[in-house]
């Protein structure tokens, strides 16, 4: 049995995702920090599916715990998806810097950490995809999120050069952008209705996306448009619009 990693389970895509993936046969490796609840998930995972599932405690900002958390893995998984993140507080972050670090921790440091593992071993037996969910966020800072935008410039530029490493091993690397989503990270929010997703169609893109061998995805898919036309305005104007 194949079987993939989700790391950030806690995230409100992974269990839309871990079902698409074990109604196809996967296991389910789920890791986070919100550890009791993936223990239900899992047992709820193996009760519809019919499929192995199991549930690690798992900090992405510890990186000092990365490669012992790996090599534990019951077996070495054939994809991995890092939907591990957090918004932050952006005002908190001009003024303290351990705030941004842990922004960037969350969003970037960590993440390239985890990846770093998993890629040299994908690339050394020379199978298996790696997923890596950015944001739209990252391709233009704005005032109110450029903390959080930052990491995620450097996630998806991280994951642009892994692809190009690992493309001669037949590693698949996606990048995903979302716009949107209607998620606990951006509760309390108001968002254009037509223009957020819900986490079980962003997790619907990631799996048909992957399954069909793709390297970068926006989802919703209009958002290729939007983020086109937004990297069109110049800076001098950019500067003078009070973007939320």
């Amino acid at each position: 049995m194949k079987h993939i990693l989700i790391i950030g389970a806690g995230s409100d895509i992974a269990r839309p995702l871990a079902y698409l993936y074990a109604k196809a046969g996967y296991g389910i490796y789920l890791a986070s920090r919100s550890f009791e609840r993936l223990n239900k998930d899992a047992a709820d995972i193996r009760n519809r599916f019919n499929v192995d599932a199991a549930a690690f405690a798992f900090d992405v900002t510890r990186t000092d715990t990365h490669a012992a958390f790996y090599s534990s893995l019951p077996e070495r998984p054939d994809g991995v998806i890092c939907l591990a993140g957090i918004l932050g507080d952006q005002k908190q972050s001009e003024v303290n810097f351990t705030a941004a670090a842990e922004v960037i921790n969350a969003n970037f440091t960590g993440l390239v950490s985890i990846i770093h593992l998993i890629a040299a071993e994908m690339e050394q037996r020379r199978s298996g995809f790696i997923v890596g969910v950015s944001s739209v966020a990252g391709e233009k800072g704005r005032k109110s999120n450029y903390v959080y935008a930052s990491a995620k410039a450097g996630f998806t530029a991280f994951l642009s050069g892994l692809r190009n490493r690992l493309f001669p091993s037949n590693v698949q690397v996606l990048t995903v952008h979302p716009g949107f989503i209607r998620t606990k990270m951006i509760a309390g929010r108001e968002t254009p209705g037509i223009i957020t997703a819900s986490p079980e169609e962003v997790a619907k893109d990631i799996f048909t996306a992957q399954q069909s061998g793709k390297d970068f995805i926006y989802s919703k898919w209009f958002w290729r448009f939007i983020m086109l036309a937004f990297r069109m305005i110049p800076e001098p104007v950019i500067k003078k619009l009070d973007l939320k």
